[in-house]
């Protein structure tokens, strides 16, 4: 059943925040002082980002140090605030005149270690055994969706690359999404519903309501019924096909693969690619919302049938404060089924 954040009389929401830099609460100096406070929270390789703009006029602003640590609440009074995370200040910038203060934080969570190149090997492993290999060496917890866990891995190569990106790109081999959130390395479907912490997330229902702009696009020019990949059967000795979806108009991957069970991998999680790209979906609330997040499941209703009708899931949120109030910002993709339950042929 849908949560409907929208269901309660909003007309007089009080937005709060708090701003705590280096442990120290500096909420109510910078409250007269913000102009723009923006939040955007990303799927997958890009780090989330939060851009602070603050009114230095006077002249009597401090400015924090490069490396500095926020940590951001939001939400309203009669609600409560919501824990946005731990970012890290990237870039200061003063200007003038009249003088600005800007500051660019990015997630605290992808710490340097993980974007440090590095070379390794895996041989005879399973998805869920690297991912705690790699956490371990990040000094974090590993948190793997059990089915994903117990992928056999015959070889794979880290040559080079940080670990962020090897994550992205064996994440992209199963579908899956590798995130760093409140000290744990999590690797998930990239349809799954859980958090972090492996709790569900509840569907959010959003209605269309005055003041919320939208724009839906769908796209036929993607529409394949299903993938094809080709694998190399030694005992046969010669080239053979896994197709995940039907085979009436079939998108064909241009790279072959050691092992049906590989080629079947990536063919499923092309095709969940696809069937997520058919149809997208912004939508600006007007009324913000700190709850919603990355990963959250979507139901609209007062839209066009097709848009009411499909399930959706949040892959960019974004949150934007100024003297207006809040502002929420969604990218949402057409929610599909887990690439392991794709049918075969």
């Amino acid at each position: 059943m849908a949560v409907d954040l929208q269901g309660t009389d909003t007309a007089h929401r009080q937005v709060q925040y708090a701003l705590v830099v280096n442990g120290r609460d500096i909420s109510a100096t910078v409250r007269p002082l913000l102009m723009r406070l923006q939040l955007r929270e990303s799927r997958g390789e890009e780090a989330d980002q939060l851009d602070i703009t603050l009114d230095d006029s006077t002249g009597n602003l401090a400015l924090p140090p490069v490396g500095a640590t926020i940590a951001l609440q939001m939400g309203y009074r009669h609600t409560g605030m919501v824990d946005k995370g731990t970012y890290t200040v990237d870039e200061i910038e003063h200007s003038g005149a009249p003088d600005v203060v800007q500051l660019r934080c990015r997630s605290a969570e992808l710490r340097s270690t993980l974007r440090q190149r590095a070379s390794q090997s895996w041989h005879g492993a399973t998805v869920g055994s690297i991912v705690r290999d790699i956490a371990a060496k990040n000094k974090l917890q590993a948190n793997v969706d059990p089915a994903l866990a117990s992928i056999a891995v015959q070889h794979i190569d880290q040559t080079n690359e940080s670990d962020v990106h090897f994550l992205t790109r064996l994440g992209r081999l199963h579908d899956a999404v590798a995130t760093v959130k409140k000290g744990r390395l999590v690797f998930l479907p990239i349809g799954s519903t859980t958090n972090a912490a492996g709790k569900q997330l509840d569907a959010i229902l959003l209605t269309r309501r005055a003041g919320d702009g939208h724009r839906y696009h769908s796209a036929a020019r993607d529409s394949y019924s299903g993938v094809r990949a080709y694998w190399y059967d030694n005992n046969a000795a010669e080239k053979k096909a896994a197709i995940a979806g039907s085979e009436s108009n079939l998108k064909t991957l241009p790279h072959s693969y050691a092992t049906k069970s590989s080629a079947l991998r990536a063919a499923r999680a092309e095709m969940g690619r696809i069937v997520r790209g058919a149809a997208t979906l912004e939508i600006s609330l007007a009324i913000g919302q700190p709850a919603l997040m990355v990963q959250t499941p979507v139901n609209v209703r007062g839209f066009k049938p097709e848009i009411d009708g499909t399930g959706w899931l949040c892959k960019t949120v974004e949150h934007s404060l100024d003297d207006n109030g809040l502002v929420t910002r969604l990218e949402l993709e057409r929610r599909a089924p887990d690439a392991q339950e794709i049918n075969a042929v």
